[in-house]
């Protein structure tokens, strides 16, 4: 269920964008569902039809939605093969900290280290 707060700092747009990503991320919405058009969400949420484009638009860039014309949005698997891939780098990484000795905070603030720089 999506719930945009009106009285929110958070601008609507992101707050959609930010509720589809994670219902798309914890696999709440599977790959393949077919998501409302955008003017059926705007209505359905009260919102600009231009609000809930520029969600859409985002999650497209971010890869989280395709859309296939006429057909609508759907969610990409995309977004899965990234998270598949993401597991995967995960589990080679812990089996290099194992087998150098550092314990789980070092290799935690390794990681958020190396995020913070972008890669």
């Amino acid at each position: 269920m999506l719930v945009i707060d009106p009285a929110s700092p958070v601008p609507p747009f992101e707050q959609l964008r930010a509720q589809l990503a994670a219902q798309i991320q914890d696999r709440t919405l599977a790959v393949g569902t077919r998501l409302p058009t955008i003017r059926r969400l705007a209505a359905d949420l009260g919102l600009a039809v231009n609000t809930v484009g520029r969600a859409y638009r985002e999650l497209e860039e971010a890869r989280l939605i395709e859309t296939r014309g006429a057909a609508g949005s759907f969610v990409s698997a995309a977004g899965e093969e990234g998270r598949e891939r993401a597991g995967r780098a995960a589990a080679e990484y812990a089996a290099i900290i194992a087998s150098v000795g550092l314990d789980t905070d070092e290799a935690i603030r390794i990681v958020r280290a190396a995020l913070t720089r972008g890669g």
